[in-house]
């Protein structure tokens, strides 16, 4: 699983001219699913987004969490993440999940950040989205599980 996190005070998905999904302050999460991930990483990815510090405390350092800030989170699928360029100029993506699995996957991972106490809004899985966001920082963080085990 990888994800790209960003710390944002506002977030939201369009879908043919829908709002489907928005939240305030907290963060914009990009999702990317491989064929291997399974419960285990779907915990370990709602375990580090929900208490990743990565808001300033008092001092000003980052040592505050989604969960400490109250904030929500946008989860979106994006196949992409998985998008390899090193042959050729058209990326691959044969390491991405598809379908009903990844959907799958997709999914436990908003319900395991909701368990979590996160309040989760979410994009449309497999759909054209148009993503809009203000990176609050900006902070972006780069997640990987396959470099966490």
């Amino acid at each position: 699983m990888r994800a790209v996190v960003q710390r944002v005070t506002e977030a939201s998905v369009t879908v043919e001219g829908e709002i489907v999904g928005r939240i305030g302050a907290g963060v914009m999460v990009l999702v990317g699913i491989a064929p291997t991930d399974t419960a285990v990483e779907v915990r370990w990815f709602a375990d580090k987004v929900a208490h990743l510090r990565i808001w300033p405390d008092d001092a000003g350092k980052m040592n505050r969490s989604l969960l400490d800030e109250k904030g929500a989170a946008l989860v979106v699928s994006q196949f992409t993440l998985y998008g390899d360029a090193r042959k050729g100029r058209r990326p691959s993506f044969m390491r991405a999940a598809q379908g009903a699995g990844a959907e799958e996957v997709y999914q436990g991972c908003v319900a395991e950040l909701e368990k979590a106490g996160v309040p989760c809004a979410t994009g449309r899985f497999g759909a054209m989205m148009e993503v809009a966001l203000v990176n609050d920082g900006p902070v972006t963080i780069l997640l990987d599980s396959d470099k966490s085990f």
